[in-house]
């Protein structure tokens, strides 16, 4: 064989050793571009479910009056703007109540809930900015208590036993969070899991 027919056969022989690499790297291109497809599809998909199950079931009638008596938390005659909320779910509803104080009788007011002993902690381990709970306070309008750091103070607290003067009204459990959001004024949240047995009462016009 002369060099001519040799270094032909060569390059025939190096085309087709190339050829397999080609097609792999091409379905490996298709695959991604299949995969990155599917992924933003399910993407999309998550978030609009997420959209749904955020903006789902709330029932209207739930006020501040109404859930504080459900909760067994009673407001304080000095709380201003009261908000409420309750979300029924599949095994669990949620009530949702917040009111602001000034901060001396917020101290005061969950002085006299939080039993002797126990104590409101730091917020050591805050959720992301964009958290959004199944029940969440931005419902209400209000920021995340668990998103929040400065000024923040939470605590669980359940029926059971609790004696405390305001403790003993209690008749689910909550978890509560005071934040002093401005120097002198302070937020109060209230969430709690509640069996779902409970129906607000219609909502007034306006509401």
């Amino acid at each position: 064989m002369n060099d001519s027919n040799k270094s032909s056969t060569d390059g025939r022989s190096r085309r087709r050793r190339r050829l397999p690499v080609v097609i792999a790297l091409v379905f490996a291109a298709c695959a991604a571009v299949v995969i990155g497809v599917f992924a933003r599809a399910a993407d999309d998909v998550e978030s609009d479910l997420s959209d749904q199950e955020m903006n789902c079931c709330w029932e209207k009638g739930a006020t501040p009056a109404w859930m504080s008596e459900q909760m067994g938390v009673r407001v304080p005659e000095a709380a201003s703007d009261r908000r409420a909320g309750y979300k029924a779910g599949q095994r669990f509803d949620t009530g949702l109540l917040s009111f602001v104080l000034p901060s001396e009788e917020a101290a005061a007011y969950t002085g006299r809930l939080v039993p002797e002993g126990t104590r409101m902690i730091k917020n050591f381990h805050p959720k992301e900015k964009d958290y959004r709970p199944a029940a969440a306070f931005s419902r209400l309008g209000l920021a995340e208590p668990e998103t929040l750091v400065q000024g923040l103070r939470h605590v669980s607290l359940c029926p059971d036993g609790l004696d405390s003067p305001e403790g003993k009204h209690l008749r689910r459990c909550i978890d509560l969070f005071a934040h002093e959001f401005t120097p002198g004024t302070t937020r109060i949240y209230v969430r709690s899991t509640i069996e779902p047995a409970l129906t607000p009462p219609p909502a007034s016009p306006g509401t």
